[in-house]
């Protein structure tokens, strides 16, 4: 089950998007867990009809899993990640229309608005005011589909991955003999994931692929599949304007320009959000996708008096690649790697460091720069005592003391207690500090959560406020929507008033949920090997 944080924010989510009913059911699911009809019905003290249409709406939304159980039947369970993604919608739209046009957006924000649809059902919704338009909209779902901008909707994408996960697991563990080790149950549950994942994607190629044979029966099979957003493709295109603005920040702009060729040479090829590194690409394939009219020469200073765009590729490259420090806190701070002439984006090691940057920052912001020294220094380092941190860090031990409790309240570091003797005496145990990556990630997570929450909450009071309520409803009046003149000038400024708070509040979500991306959805192996 999901924290009371995230459990508050998803129910948020579902009661602004599918009203009241079905944010009923969905916070018994994320109070209660796993639930079948009769549960739901008993717990959520509606209708079983009324129960059985939230779940039907829920289901079309991908919001909820299937769970079949030989003890108790089909059982429910809640979707908390496809739920979150849900504050995404507007971005995942913004880029359809940057990449496909306004046509592609239309697309996707159909299928976004009702969860799943047949390449039918969306033809003939788009077209049916302009009949003509239905060969430009057929083209756009055709360029959606064949980058997997869409993927079928499948009878796995239904049911929860936490029982064939379990399944898999244990047949793989079956197979050790003697007492399993942490490596061999490590690579058991690395075995299982891999299964599962191979067995999502082969589903995922049902109706993609036409038969020679039978061209018009495998045509008419395509239309029956259903067609739903695939959210880890626009992603990327999250986490690489990220990296771009992280080596602008880190480099020059220039650096940043070339940063961007190198991507966008490797596009097409980029799948998922969870790869490790890029596929390799060359320096001329990055020179290609640098305009003509771009001076990358501006970021560098050079001797030659016009240097060729592939040289000053390769020079960006090596600076990036950390060339000039080959060592390991040199390949730690690089964004990419050059091997056998060929260049690879190093995604992994660019998230760890991000997470790491948002980790700071929260720290600067509660504790200051002190705050940052000590979590830098315990990252370095590791385990480290009280007096050993502050003859390190060049503090007084009265002033280490108090902040590294205030640290601890945070869950920014953790303590790890050594005991000298066998009764675990307080008094003949040593406590050393140290940075747990993944229980500060997750504690960082939790509070961005409640941020988003109380953004959503606030949001929606400016918005039941009497003035501008009645001022909104004014403006939905067919007449007043065509001539705003007919609004009075105290409407009009109340109108502009709530407008402008909005626009606050919507880039302060936007800000923090560019944090949440950043620690959750970047966080591609886990945190085991950061520790």
């Amino acid at each position: 089950m999901a924290d009371a944080e995230t459990s508050r924010l998803c129910v948020q989510i579902v009661h602004s998007h599918f009203g009241p009913l079905t944010a009923n059911v969905a916070s018994a699911l994320l109070t209660r867990g796993r639930l079948s009809l009769p549960q739901l019905v008993r717990f959520t003290g509606m209708k079983p009809k009324t129960v059985r249409t939230a779940i039907l709406v829920l289901i079309q939304h991908n919001i909820l899993w299937h769970a079949q159980t030989e003890e108790e039947g089909e059982m429910l369970e809640f979707n908390t990640l496809e739920c979150l993604l849900r504050l995404r919608f507007g971005r995942y739209v913004w880029q359809a229309e940057n990449i496909f046009g306004p046509t592609g957006a239309e697309i996707v924000q159909l299928i976004l608005d009702h969860g799943k649809l047949r390449p039918p059902e969306i033809i003939s919704r788009l077209s049916i005011y302009d009949p003509k338009s239905s060969s430009m909209y057929s083209q756009s779902l055709y360029k959606l589909v064949s980058e997997a901008y869409l993927k079928p909707s499948t009878i796995l994408s239904h049911n929860s991955p936490r029982d064939k996960r379990i399944k898999y697991e244990a047949e793989e563990k079956a197979k050790i003999t003697g007492f399993p080790t942490a490596k061999e149950l490590r690579e058991a549950k690395e075995t299982a994931e891999a299964r599962l994942k191979r067995e999502e994607e082969e589903a995922e190629k049902v109706g993609l692929k036409r038969k020679p044979k039978d061209q018009l029966s495998s045509r008419s099979s395509k239309d029956d599949v259903y067609f739903r957003v695939n959210f880890d493709k626009f992603n990327i295109h999250i986490r690489n304007k990220l990296i771009e603005v992280a080596v602008g920040e880190r480099f020059n702009h220039s650096a940043a320009f070339v940063m961007r060729a190198t991507l966008k040479a490797t596009e097409s090829k980029q799948k998922s959000i969870s790869d490790v590194r890029s596929d390799p690409t060359s320096t001329a394939a990055i020179a290609i996708h640098i305009p003509d009219d771009e001076d990358i020469s501006m970021g560098l200073s050079t001797t030659s008096k016009k240097p060729s765009s592939a040289s000053l590729v390769k020079d960006y490259l090596g600076i990036m690649a950390c060339v000039d420090n080959p060592t390991l806190a040199g390949k730690a701070a690089s964004y990419v790697s050059l091997t056998d002439n060929k260049v690879h984006v190093e995604f992994d090691l660019i998230s760890k460091r991000l997470r790491k940057r948002v980790l700071e920052s929260v720290t600067r912001e509660r504790h200051g720069d002190d705050g940052v020294r000590v979590v830098r220094l315990l990252l370095d380092v590791g385990k480290m005592d009280e007096k050993h941190i502050a003859k390190v860090a060049m503090m007084a031990n009265k002033d280490v003391r108090p902040l590294l409790s205030a640290l601890s309240s945070d869950f920014l570091i953790s303590t790890q207690e050594v005991p000298r003797s066998a009764d675990r005496n307080p008094t003949r145990t040593f406590y050393l500090w140290h940075v747990d990556l993944a229980k500060a990630y997750s504690a960082l997570l939790g509070n961005l959560y409640k941020t988003l929450y109380n953004i959503s909450m606030r949001r929606q009071a400016e918005q039941e406020e009497p003035n501008v309520k009645a001022v909104l409803m004014k403006r939905e009046r067919t007449d007043v929507a065509q001539d705003e003149n007919l609004l009075s000038r105290m409407e009009r400024e109340i109108l502009a008033e709530w407008e402008m708070k909005r626009e606050k509040l919507n880039v302060l979500e936007m800000r923090v949920e560019e944090a949440v991306f950043i620690l959750r959805d970047l966080d591609t192996g886990g945190n085991t090997d950061e520790i």
